[in-house]
C-alpha cells in the first residue's frame, strides 16, 4: 500500500522501475493553446498562438526526422500554411535534421490563427483528416508535453525512469527568458479531469500498455496528492494537440 503522501507512485517492470509524480498527475492541468496560452517567449503573446512552437521541434533521433518528413511530404497546401517554404527550403533548419524550420518565429508547421485550412499544428491536422493520431505524425516532444521523464541508470542495473510535469529549467537556457510557462501558471490549471485521464494516451504511449494499467489500478488504491505546482494539472484533448 502507498502511503498518502508519498509523493511518487512505483510500477516495478523488470529492468526499469518507473516512477510517476503523483502530484502532477492528480492536478488538472490542461493545454489553453488558442485559449490564453501566452508561449514561451520573453513576452506574453496569447493572440499569436505560437504556443509551444516558437522555437521549433527537437527531432529524437534519425528515424523520427524521417518520419516527420515522410508524413510532411503528403501534406496539402489547403492543411499546411508553409508548404512552399517546406518545398522550397525543407522542414528542418539545417542538414542535421535535428530540429524543424522557424518560419516567421514559429515552428514551420505552426499554421497562424488566420490560415483558411485551420490555425495550430499541420501535423496535427493531417493526421485528423487521415483518422490517425497525432501522436503517431508529430515529433515526440510535442505529443508528450508537458509529460517530461528523467531517466537514471543505478548500480545493480535497474534503469529508473521518473514521469513527472515539465519545468521551466527543462527549457534550459531558453527558460530563464520565458515571460509565461504553461506548468507553473493557475492559468492552465482549469480541466474537468486529471492528468492520468486526460493524458492517458500519451502516457501509454511513453511506458507501455502494461505498465499504464498497473499505474491505473493502484492509483485507484491511493488518494492522490493533486495539489498542483503553481495552480493544478490534465490534459489535452484532439484540439488541444493542434498546437
Amino acid at each position: 500500500m502507498v502511503a498518502a503522501d508519498e509523493p511518487y507512485l512505483e510500477v516495478d517492470a523488470g529492468d526499469t522501475l518507473w516512477r510517476f509524480e503523483r502530484r502532477f498527475l492528480g492536478s488538472n492541468w490542461t493545454c489553453i493553446w488558442g485559449r490564453g496560452c501566452h508561449g514561451i517567449g520573453p513576452e506574453r503573446a496569447a493572440h499569436l498562438q505560437h504556443g509551444c512552437c516558437s522555437i521549433g521541434a527537437e527531432l529524437d533521433g534519425l528515424d523520427e526526422a524521417r518520419t516527420v518528413a515522410a508524413l510532411a511530404a503528403t501534406l496539402s497546401p489547403a492543411v499546411f500554411q508553409h508548404h512552399r517554404v517546406a518545398a522550397v527550403d525543407g522542414i528542418f533548419s539545417d542538414d542535421t535534421a535535428t530540429n524543424t524550420r522557424v518560419v516567421d518565429g514559429a515552428c514551420i508547421f505552426s499554421n497562424r490563427p488566420d490560415f483558411p485550412g485551420g490555425a495550430g499544428c499541420a501535423l496535427h491536422l493531417g493526421a485528423v483528416a487521415s483518422g490517425e493520431s497525432p501522436s503517431d505524425w508529430k515529433p515526440s516532444v510535442c505529443w508528450q508535453l508537458p509529460i517530461k521523464v528523467d531517466w537514471e541508470m543505478r548500480d545493480d542495473d535497474v534503469e529508473v525512469a521518473t514521469v513527472r510535469g515539465w519545468a521551466r529549467r527543462d527549457w534550459g537556457a531558453d527558460g530563464d527568458a520565458m515571460a509565461w510557462v504553461c506548468t507553473e501558471a493557475p492559468d492552465a490549471y482549469v480541466g474537468d479531469r486529471a492528468v492520468i485521464e486526460s493524458l492517458a494516451g500519451e502516457l501509454a504511449a511513453i511506458v507501455g500498455d502494461d505498465v499504464a494499467a498497473e499505474l491505473h489500478r493502484r492509483w485507484r488504491d491511493v488518494v492522490p496528492t493533486s495539489s498542483p505546482p503553481s495552480g493544478s494539472t490534465v490534459a489535452r484533448s484532439d484540439d488541444d494537440l493542434r498546437a
